[in-house]
């Protein structure tokens, strides 16, 4: 039986795959939407209602007028379903919308898979208004990662 080859680690510089997820809402999410109009952070995590994500995306919230302030757009993205990231933004009081990557299909192009865990890495992607990734950090998986540092990472 053939092994699925992942794909090699995104870089900064690369046109960021496209593609369409759907949001807590069950709503289609196409990344080059946003091309020419907003910055994109990707916020890959492993898992909704674990105490790293948790105190990840509330602070991603709590910081999400400073993203704005700099015309960016912030996706959670993790493999749990849209309606698992519906009860989970509902009882954390999150403002940005979550992605569901079910299949694992964006993680993998990414190449941000985690086998271990069968699960995304946690890691961060800025796309910028030219669909180009500007920025991408992967994090250890229990490490939060830092809003200041992504912040100023944007142009």
């Amino acid at each position: 039986m053939m092994q699925a080859v992942a794909s090699p680690e995104i870089q900064v510089g690369d046109l960021a795959p496209d593609f369409t997820l759907k949001d807590e809402n069950a709503q289609e999410i196409t990344l080059s939407s946003f091309r020419g109009k907003k910055t994109v952070v990707l916020a890959f995590y492993p898992f909704d209602f674990s105490p790293v994500c948790t105190t990840e995306n509330c602070a991603i919230t709590e910081d999400l007028p400073k993203f704005e302030q700099k015309d960016t757009v912030v996706f959670g993205v993790s493999c749990d379903s849209w309606f698992t990231h519906k009860a989970w933004k509902e009882k954390l009081g999150l403002k940005h919308a979550l992605l569901s990557d079910l299949k694992r299909e964006v993680c993998q192009q990414y190449g941000l898979y985690f086998p271990d865990l069968h699960c995304s890495k946690r890691a961060t992607v800025v796309v910028g208004k030219d669909g180009k990734v500007a920025y991408k950090k992967v994090q250890e998986i229990k490490v939060a990662r830092s809003n200041q540092e992504i912040l100023g990472a944007l142009r």
